[in-house]
């Protein structure tokens, strides 16, 4: 059977059935890089997790009933927000987005309300009544906020340099329409210095950006800089151009997949060709590297005959190690995050080609060309800096194989105690660097305005009844015990402020509830008397029957969240009242969870399928576990690094262990590959060990560091979480690489290892 196949394989390589494997690939290129004009970037993080989630679902709801609001909040900073000059350029921005037909809607001070007492009567006056000329009308501004419960630390600092606007945008307009809309206001008035903007809505649109700058810029730089390495490591130009046909091919494939497969391109999408370029190339680095190891060693071989006993010796390990790539990656089918199914999808799909081309279209070009010059490293001519680090590494495993474990268990150990530092993620803005305009924003509205994550309680019933009033007031001294509560408003706070404003303090109904339902309503036709009975609509239903408590926080990690959270679901359970929470926060919370669920999943998928391969592929139950040693060791140190430098799990570094799995398993099946085939020649296990490191160690060496370089591009991204993903995963190859060569081969000496 085996003869038979390799006689089919020659057959194939010969005229004219060679030009085929040349010719197809290259119109299969063509036909799937056609539906990548269609392609669409989806830079919307909440559309991550399964839309039929309860969080989302409770958004619908909510939407439904109080309209949707996706605010853009903008942060002014000044030395006095309340100066005169600063006072009307907020205001001409006010006004300039009420009068745009982008902006729903705008809350600042001049939007705000301030419900004051005069002479026994409650008056609702704008939060600024009017522009200050002197010093003492600023000042009597300044006394004005400070006693305005809803303005004061909302939208005006307690030291009064910061003030904010929040924007809803009208629907029908896109992200970046309502940024350039929003940006060309405020620039034309205020100046490009001094303010900054943050929400989900500018998220998206700086997402956006910076996905599609990374795609078409990126991609081009990875390229460059393995066809770079490639040129230095096999000084030959097939040795580059070869591998490079099939990174191109097969990552344009995987790319075509996408939106022929009715997949957008999210945020993980421009991992996707970062991916491909970094694997795909793996199976022709091998080939090139036997080549030109057949034609130093055996000169007089013709180019017919080294390319096929090249694919011959090799068309085994290098399918064996296309399967368990595919099996690694395919563990983020079973993740919960949708974006990270249809890589693993995709990418699967273009391992596959990527292992057709290197196995046939590879060959098939390569044995029409003439013979290149021996290279010197493989006869001892010259040592390159490569066969040092090989020789220095069969050199300590050999003669130092239990310091060598001793080592790499110490190292274990102090990685496994990183991991019970580990976080989640349930901050978005950290996708963007420290000194991005979201992370600036998000800082001040933490510190300053009581943060940016909101939930919102839907309460139902009679809505002016004491009952639920009541209700609403009892969840809002709830959270306000918690030291990362900002603010909490509803129609409950509403009513205590008039109180205030309709009583004198020293009288027993001031700054407390109506007990009575006509009390509430009258208090409420107080309003509508001097106010607009509008301002209710953010409250309250048009009938008072429903009604919304807005809750305002902060929260650095998932403890201190869940803190809030699980309080408000509790009272919503035990609440007649009080239906369900709703807000973005909790659909963050969700994701956070969601990352957790999938990277479980898709690691327990990933082992169990290199075990089982592993063990069918050498006919060893102890050949599997040995060889997913380095994958475990990897997944432990990489996730054990995470925690003692703090960095959090996120939607791209979910991803880290099925990919680093499905790369890093390569390096060990051709190492046993060859130490299994130098023993069954007869070699002692220490010479198999040695050659198997000097020769087929150079190609795993060459494959490692290439694909390292190919994640490096990816440090000039703008997002911060792609540059995480590249800093990791480029420590879990290198982990990889160092396990293929000291570890598994100090291992297998202190067992004593045989073949079956």
């Amino acid at each position: 059977m085996k003869n038979r196949l390799s006689k089919l394989r020659n057959r194939l390589l010969d005229k004219p059935y060679r030009y085929i494997l040349i010719v197809v690939p290259i119109i299969l290129f063509i036909v799937f890089l056609i539906p990548m004009k269609d392609a669409k970037i989806n830079p919307d993080l909440m559309r991550y997790t399964p839309q039929d989630t309860e969080s989302k679902l409770n958004i619908e709801k909510m939407d439904s009933i109080f309209g949707k609001y996706d605010p853009v909040i903008v942060v002014f900073s000044a030395k006095d927000v309340v100066n005169k000059d600063v006072l009307e350029k907020l205001e001409r921005i006010h006004d300039s987005i009420s009068n745009c037909n982008v902006f729903a809607d705008v809350i600042s001070v001049f939007d705000s309300k301030n419900i004051r007492s005069e002479e026994g009567f409650m008056l609702v006056d704008p939060a600024v009544r009017f522009i200050p000329e002197t010093k003492e009308e600023i000042e009597e501004i300044r006394a004005d906020i400070k006693s305005n419960d809803l303005a004061y630390k909302l939208l005006v600092s307690e030291d009064f340099k910061y003030t904010v606007m929040m924007l809803n945008p009208e629907d029908g307009f896109t992200d970046s329409e309502v940024i350039v809309r929003l940006e060309e206001i405020i620039i034309g008035v205020w100046g490009e210095d001094n303010y900054d903007i943050t929400g989900m809505l500018y998220l998206r649109d700086e997402v956006q950006k910076k996905a599609t700058r990374d795609l078409t810029v990126l991609m081009p730089i990875a390229l460059l800089v393995m066809i770079i390495f490639l040129f230095i490591s096999f000084r030959e130009k097939r040795g580059v151009f070869l591998p490079m046909l099939v990174v191109i091919f097969s990552t344009g494939i995987s790319m075509g997949l996408m939106p022929l497969l009715g997949y957008e391109l999210s945020l993980i999408a421009v991992l996707v060709p970062i991916l491909m370029i970094s694997i795909a190339n793996n199976y022709g680095v091998h080939i090139i590297s036997k080549y030109q190891e057949l034609n130093s060693v055996h000169p007089e071989y013709s180019m017919d005959k080294i390319v096929k006993e090249t694919v011959s010796s090799l068309s085994k390990p290098i399918l064996l190690t296309g399967l368990t790539t595919i099996a690694g990656v395919l563990g983020l089918i079973v993740h919960v995050m949708e974006p990270a199914v249809q890589m693993g999808v995709v990418c699967s799909i273009g391992i596959a080609f990527a292992l057709f081309l290197s196995l046939y279209f590879l060959p098939a070009i390569l044995i029409g060309m003439k013979k290149g010059k021996p290279q010197k490293s493989f006869n001892g001519q010259r040592t390159s800096p490569v066969d040092k680090i090989l020789k220095f590494a069969s050199s300590i495993t050999i003669n130092k194989s239990k310091s060598v474990i001793l080592v790499f268990s110490a190292v274990f150990v102090f990685a496994a105690i990183g991991i019970t530092r580990l976080e989640v993620s349930i901050n978005n803005e950290n996708l963007m660097p420290k000194s991005h305009s979201i992370r600036i924003a998000t800082d001040v509205m933490d510190e300053f305005f009581g943060g940016t994550k909101t939930i919102a309680v839907m309460f139902e019933g009679d809505i002016k009844s004491p009952e639920v009033i009541n209700d609403m007031d009892k969840l809002e001294q709830i959270v306000k015990e918690f030291p990362q509560t900002g603010n909490v408003n509803s129609l409950a706070s509403i009513l205590k402020i008039m109180s205030k404003a309709l009583n004198d303090p020293d009288d027993p109904a001031y700054g407390k509830l109506p007990d009575t339902r006509d009390g509430i309503a009258q208090y409420i036709e107080f309003y509508n008397m001097s106010g607009d009975p509008e301002d209710f609509e953010k409250f309250v239903d048009f009938n008072f029957e429903k009604a919304i408590l807005n809750i305002q926080f902060h929260a650095k990690n998932m403890k201190e969240f869940n803190q809030i959270a699980f309080a408000i679901h509790d009272f919503c359970k035990n609440s007649e009242h009080a239906k369900f929470e709703s807000g973005i926060s909790l659909v963050e919370k969700d994701m956070a969870i969601s990352i957790v669920q999938g990277q479980v999943y898709s690691l327990i998928l990933a082992f169990g399928a290199i075990i089982i391969l592993l063990g069918i592929i050498f006919k060893s139950f102890k050949t599997g576990i040995i060889g997913c040693i380095p994958l475990f060791f990897t997944i432990v140190c990489n996730f054990g690094l995470m925690g003692w430098l703090g960095l959090r799990l996120d939607i791209a570094t979910s991803l880290l262990s099925s990919v680093a799995i499905g790369i890093g398993v390569d390096y060990t099946i051709h190492l046993f590959w060859r130490i299994k085939s130098e023993l069954e020649l007869g070699k002692p296990l220490t010479e198999a060990i040695d050659i198997c490191l000097r020769n087929t160690g150079r190609g795993i060496t060459i494959n490692a560091f290439s694909v390292m370089l190919g994640f490096s591009v990816l440090f000039l991204s703008g997002i911060i979480l792609l540059k995480t993903f590249a800093f990791l995963i480029i420590f879990s190859l290198l982990l990889c690489l160092l396990c293929a060569l000291i570890l598994i081969p100090a291992i297998l000496i202190r067992i004593k290892y045989k073949t079956n």
